[in-house]
């Protein structure tokens, strides 16, 4: 029986930052192997409430996780793009248990849009009806939390102990940040830093599609969409016997369609600013460095 394959680097979230990019952008270069299933979140090991267990598309077993990196035997880098890891407290631990040589990438967010995005996403697939503000003060103030328990709005933005936890698991040297708003100006840029990171050629960049935007917003057509979307059994078909881009691509020109983002509720952007900013002064002493791109909406 050969040996079992750990990924050697590790897409830890933010989640709604970016994440899907980097994943479509580097599942391109030559010299990396990432599953075709994106987001595993195996060293989460998510417990779902049993009314969104439908929705938390996930791998639990060991033998299903080590069956995702079958033929990834000759890649420098074999990586696993999981964005819950970040906010996870313990996933950190379970990586460097199995991989303590990994290297960890975060991609960062204006936390505040981060958690609208979010909430947009959750809206169109059915999976909340409360306007924003709402939401925010439900999720923040319900007594059960977990992935798949809670929406964790606030607390996925948090930024600062969860980047401090790999840091001091990984070491500095072996976090790389980066941020959406870098990614969205540049994508070559980011992409060749991430390669220098990594270890691998920079110069394959030049061969990358970096023309395609990855998650962008669009509009659920109506309610019908919405609860076929939050349904069981559509989840089921559309996981288990469609390919996963099919899947993608029914739901986005199917279900969704184009239009313009709508308008953050001024009073839920203020409460979201005030929660934030003392975690953004945290986060910038943390790495030494100003960080303007993370109060985008101030």
């Amino acid at each position: 029986m050969r040996d079992f394959i750990w990924p050697n680097f590790y897409i830890v979230g933010a989640v709604k930052s970016g994440t899907t990019s980097l994943y479509a952008y580097l599942k391109q270069h030559p010299q990396v192997f990432l599953p075709n299933m994106k987001e595993p979140h195996y060293f989460t090991q998510a417990h779902p409430r049993p009314e969104q267990d439908h929705l938390i598309q996930r791998v639990s077993s060991e033998r299903e996780y080590q069956h995702l990196y079958r033929g990834s035997e000759n890649y420098i880098r074999i990586g696993d793009a999981s964005p819950s890891y970040l906010w996870c407290p313990e996933a950190a631990e379970r990586i460097h248990k199995v991989r303590p040589d990994a290297q960890i990438i975060v991609i960062l967010r204006d936390p505040v849009q981060r958690a609208y995005a979010q909430y947009l996403m959750d809206y169109n697939e059915g999976v909340i009806d409360l306007p924003f503000l709402d939401a925010l003060k439900k999720d923040w103030t319900r007594p059960d939390k977990g992935w798949g328990v809670s929406q964790l709005y606030l607390e996925l933005g948090q930024y600062a102990a969860q980047i401090s936890r790999y840091q001091q698991r990984f070491g500095t040297e072996n976090v790389h940040i980066c941020l959406l708003e870098d990614l969205k100006k540049n994508p070559a840029c980011v992409l060749k830093n991430i390669c220098k990171f990594l270890g691998i050629d920079p110069q394959a960049i030049a061969g990358i599609n970096l023309q395609p935007i990855y998650n962008a917003y669009r509009l659920v057509r109506g309610n019908w969409a919405r609860t076929l979307a939050s349904h069981p059994i559509t989840r089921h078909i559309g996981e288990h016997y469609f390919p996963r881009r099919w899947g993608d691509y029914i739901w986005r020109h199917f279900f969704l369609m184009e239009s313009h983002k709508p308008p953050m509720d001024v009073e839920a952007r203020h409460f979201l600013q005030d929660f934030y900013e003392p975690e953004i002064r945290q986060l910038e002493k943390l790495l030494d460095r100003p960080l303007p791109e993370l109060r985008k909406s101030w």
